[in-house]
């Protein structure tokens, strides 16, 4: 029980040519206002909340509709610090309440709210892309069924294997070079 008593002492300093007891009443008053204050401002939530505890906060509330997207609201509040709550009106309907002296703050928050719902709005969808990389593929030409391309049957490569390469004529004349000097036959081109 003394060390509870002993934590939660509170040092009052002040300085008064006459200390009567009228001065020290109104130090620890003056202290006193000052602990709840405090203490007020550690209770009160910040950034997002619900419609009851924003009206609790004792100041001005106004209220702008909010079509789309509250969780990116949230993400462009956060960087404004801001207090709002959210109401549902209907579907994908909200009405944003908030403090009426961060109007400034909200405005400037919404207003990079609907620069990104724009920017969203423009770009397509990852399913929209997706259907039509699948229909491109479909349009190409179909292949066999093993998957492989086709072989030339008139070239036959070194090790028995047939395929058809093209060189530039450059990359022929080398080509021969390199297996004239390990000894194999050139094919006449």
């Amino acid at each position: 029980m003394q060390e509870e008593i002993e934590r939660r002492t509170i040092a009052v300093s002040l300085t008064a040519g006459k200390l009567t007891a009228r001065t020290l009443a109104r130090a620890l008053a003056a202290a006193l206002r000052q602990i709840r204050q405090q203490r007020r401002a550690a209770l009160t939530p910040q950034g997002r909340q619900s419609v009851k505890k924003l009206m609790n906060h004792g100041v001005n509330t106004s209220r702008i509709p909010l079509d789309g997207s509250t969780r990116l609201f949230d993400r462009v509040a956060r960087k404004y610090n801001v207090d709002y709550a959210f109401r549902k009106v209907g579907p994908k309907q909200y009405r944003l309440f908030f403090k009426a002296g961060q109007a400034d703050a909200i405005t400037d928050c919404f207003a990079e709210y609907t620069k990104r719902m724009m920017k969203k709005e423009r770009r397509p969808s990852v399913l929209k892309r997706l259907g039509r990389a699948n229909e491109a593929v479909a349009r190409q030409r179909p292949r066999r069924e093993t998957g492989a391309p086709e072989k030339s049957q008139d070239f036959l490569g070194r090790g028995g294997a047939r395929e058809q390469t093209q060189f530039s004529p450059q990359g022929v004349n080398e080509v021969e070079r390199t297996l004239r000097r390990r000894g194999e036959a050139v094919h006449d081109r």
